[in-house]
């Protein structure tokens, strides 16, 4: 199967994707963070906005995910590419903590982070190093544990 088809839906949609971020203003900090500032909401202070963009992304996924159910492989791929491993513990918990923290109290996500270096905000690459380190420290910390064994493998 040749790659050209496969990496030319991956570039496309990595296009569309920071687009969009910069339409819907994903990559602006002070935005995301009015967003996230709920305490804000009876003064007037919060922007529900990002929610026209949240919501619609949910629809479409799970549309995306319902169809993709259907087929055994997407078009230009062998086999669907999904987590192995599916159990909610320690690490996904910590990790989605420390991730909601950094959000917060940066306004940026590491999505939108990689579409700012187009226009990078004072302080990205702060970030960008912050975010390097902290996935090389989880890494060096907690080794990846050994894939668990699927149908097809055993």
């Amino acid at each position: 199967m040749t790659r050209l088809p496969y990496l030319a839906t991956a570039a496309l949609s990595g296009l569309l994707f920071g687009v969009g971020l910069y339409v819907s203003q994903m990559v602006d900090p002070l935005k995301v963070l009015r967003f996230l500032d709920f305490t804000a909401i009876p003064s007037s202070g919060w922007d529900p906005s990002l929610a026209f963009v949240i919501v619609p992304a949910i629809l479409v996924m799970f549309v995306a995910v319902r169809i993709s159910r259907r087929r055994t492989a997407p078009l230009f791929d062998a086999r669907f590419n999904e987590p192995e491993y599916k159990g909610i513990d320690s690490r996904l918990v910590g990790g989605a903590a420390l991730f909601g923290i950094g959000w917060g109290m940066s306004g940026i996500c590491p999505g939108p982070a990689i579409s700012l270096i187009a226009f990078p905000p004072d302080g990205l690459w702060i970030f960008l190093a912050a975010l390097a380190t902290g996935s090389l420290a989880g890494s060096l910390l907690r080794p990846r544990q050994p894939a668990l064994k699927t149908a097809e493998a055993t």
